[in-house]
């Protein structure tokens, strides 16, 4: 039997309960789960895809749109399908061999995410009129995100953001500001249950199920600490970058995806919740590294790192994707996670990125704008690109340094 969890805290984004990611492939003490695969493991037979859990029809944030299931792989390949937990929410989502489902492969000429899946083909948006304070200070160019305090403004914002993040009209200096401005809103949503209802109860019909998984997602992360836990008053040692461009990194987890089955948008969702696709530069508490949080002992295995470097964005991606074979990730892909992170809710967290991603590639411009997000003593910081500190430092000493980290009023969800 595996260990209970004991979950480092970590990251900023939405990543984990502090960022988006808590995982660290590999911690030392860590039981593998029964049923693990060797690495280098033959994938299984392609099977029937695995259904969609329906939501209860009272729950006011359902966790995917029931009857829905898992379209079959593009074209035949050893594939077989993922599985959740038995009675777990989490999103049902099928291994493929292809490189995606409803989007280009890697060199195909295609121009990504942006020209794909069915919210994508959209009529030309305007640019959303986003509240702001020219007073707030700025950093890398942006201001942290004002959030609207009545639910019509917010959905009326978010119904004007989520097509304006997936036109390929919208100019790309425009996309890290519209990115930061959506993540903060779920953000402070998955906080806030009751302002989280009215403002789905506002939104139009196509955007519901995107808000349910961002709103899910979120929550999940949220779970893996304890209420009332004290928030660390401390910040990490670790440099914010700009990652890869965003169709660099989209080839790469199409390559991964066609060498070993492992679906792109599980590998994409890790490295969001892990590094926010690689933004942070740093070793955890727990010793991991590189944009996909390997420990290097784990990294050292045959069949992992293969010798590559692991800080390298496309060998971290290709390790990930040969790890979760190895825990068993072409039969259970809710089981391979937990090899990540030894928790359902990071596995269920992930998924949901994942599904959105399946169900909607063009969402990808908006993960990939996504800032890092650190949940501390002082609210819901933002850390910038160009955040480099050596050692930890304390959150008041930091703040004097860098306001633009420092919430707005309302633009913290707790």
């Amino acid at each position: 039997m595996p260990q209970a969890p004991t979950h480092r805290l970590l990251l900023g984004l939405g990543l984990s309960a502090l960022v988006l990611g808590s995982g660290c492939v590999g911690r030392p003490g860590l039981a593998p789960r029964a049923g693990a695969e060797p690495v280098g493991g033959q994938p299984a037979a392609p099977t029937t895809p695995l259904p969609i859990p329906a939501a209860p029809a009272a729950a006011p944030l359902p966790g995917a749109p029931g009857g829905s299931t898992l379209e079959p792989p593009v074209s035949p390949g050893p594939a077989s399908p993922g599985s959740a937990s038995p009675g777990s929410a989490s999103p049902g989502f099928a291994s493929s061999g292809s490189a995606a489902s409803g989007s280009g492969s890697p060199g195909s000429g295609s121009s990504g995410p942006a020209n794909a899946g069915p919210l994508s083909n959209l009529p030309p948006v305007s640019l959303p009129v986003l509240p702001g304070d020219p007073s707030l200070p700025a950093a890398a160019g942006l201001r942290y995100p004002l959030m609207p305090a009545d639910p019509a403004a917010i959905a009326a914002l978010l119904a004007a953001l989520e097509p304006a993040l997936r036109s390929p009209a919208t100019p790309q200096e425009q996309l890290a500001v519209l990115g930061h401005q959506q993540q903060v809103i779920y953000r402070v949503l998955a906080y806030r249950q009751e302002l989280a209802q009215q403002v789905r109860a506002q939104l139009p019909a196509r955007w519901q199920g995107v808000f349910d998984h961002h709103i899910a997602a979120r929550r999940e992360f949220i779970a893996m600490h304890p209420p009332g836990r004290q928030r660390p008053a401390q910040l990490p040692a670790w440099r914010i970058i700009q990652p890869e461009p965003a169709e660099k990194l989209l080839g790469y987890y199409r390559e991964a995806a066609a060498a070993t089955g492992i679906p792109w948008q599980v590998l994409a969702a890790v490295n969001l919740v892990e590094t926010g696709m690689g933004r942070i530069d740093g070793i955890s508490v727990a010793d991991a590294r590189g944009p996909m949080q390997f420990l290097p002992s784990t990294w050292a295995e045959p069949g992992v790192g293969n010798g590559t470097d692991i800080r390298d964005p496309r060998s971290a991606i290709f390790g990930a994707a040969r790890y979760l074979v190895r825990r068993g990730g072409l039969k259970d892909i809710s089981k391979a996670l937990w090899g990540y992170n030894n928790s359902d809710h990071y596995g269920r967290a992930v998924l949901h990125y994942a599904a959105l991603l399946r169900d909607d590639p063009a969402a990808y411009a908006g993960l990939y704008h996504w800032q890092i997000h650190f949940v501390s003593s002082a609210g819901d910081l933002w850390l910038p690109v160009g955040y480099n500190e050596p050692r930890s430092i304390p959150v008041s000493l930091w703040l004097a340094k860098q306001p633009a980290g420092r919430p707005p009023a309302g633009s913290s969800g707790y």
